[in-house]
């Protein structure tokens, strides 16, 4: 993913009033574009991060979290460039507080769990896939 989807990203999302972004890293322009768009966004990473003012940061291994708590209770969580190891632990997190769970990948990798996909993007703007995990009906909450 690079900053040119960002925006596609940040529409399709939008409709969402709390999301979650795993492993945030240095990419914060989605979670400032939600922010702005006026949703509650918590970020997480392995590392300390500087995020966008009005993001809700912690320190966090998602692959450990036995017990989610209320920062997690989201409608959506949200990985970018996530690689496949991280599909299953997050779509589980995702499927314990009843959220959706979409995530584009480092674009060379299949997703390693079941998904809906969608082409976002296009025109002058480079596309990306966006995958929905398939976990259960009524959680597909994007803004199309």
């Amino acid at each position: 993913m690079n900053s040119q989807t960002t925006p596609a990203i940040v529409r399709w999302l939008r409709g969402a009033r709390t999301l979650l972004e795993v492993g945030i890293g240095d990419r914060a322009g989605v979670a400032a574009g939600l922010v702005d768009a006026g949703a509650d966004v918590r970020a997480t990473d392995v590392y300390p991060v500087s995020v966008p003012e009005g993001v809700r940061f912690r320190v966090e291994d998602v692959t450990t979290v036995e017990a989610p708590e209320e920062f997690h209770r989201v409608e959506v969580v949200y990985a970018l460039n996530c690689p496949p190891e991280l599909h299953r632990p997050i779509a589980d997190l995702a499927e314990s507080v009843g959220a959706t769970f979409v995530f584009t990948t480092l674009g060379y990798d299949e997703p390693s769990i079941p998904v809906e996909r969608e082409q976002l993007g296009g025109g002058d703007a480079p596309r990306v896939t966006l995958y929905t995990a398939s976990l259960g009906e009524g959680r597909h909450r994007g803004s199309r």
